[in-house]
């Protein structure tokens, strides 16, 4: 079934479909990455491309739940950033097309909010 979009802000960034698939940063059109369409339930995220546009994003949906802050690393499984408990992926941002992100992308399955930052 489809979510209900609750916050949607896209700045310098468009995403594939409603709230999943490729991301692309607006200014030069490269791909930055893949969001899971049904494994996250936010997301927030800042990058820099590498053609020196800022971009961010912020989605979260009207069913969404709190998250909880947690110290767990996301684990990479084929360049996909997963959750810890449960393997499900949730995200992949391609280092190669930013200079730099900060994400805040909280799993749906669990409620861990997970944080990850790259200067």
């Amino acid at each position: 079934m489809a979510r209900i979009l609750k916050n949607k802000e896209l700045v310098n960034t468009r995403l594939a479909t409603n709230y999943g698939g490729w991301m692309y940063c607006d200014k030069c059109n490269e791909n930055i990455g893949y969001l899971c369409y049904s494994t996250y339930d936010r997301l927030e995220l800042k990058y820099k491309c590498n053609c020196g546009s800022q971009g961010s994003v912020i989605l979260d949906f009207e069913d969404s739940k709190v998250g909880q802050e947690c110290n767990d690393e996301l684990i990479i499984i084929k360049n996909k950033f997963c959750c810890s408990k449960d393997n499900e992926p949730l995200i992949t941002i391609l280092d190669k097309k930013v200079v730099s992100y900060e994400m805040k992308i909280t799993c749906k399955s669990c409620n861990k909010i997970y944080k990850k930052v790259v200067k």
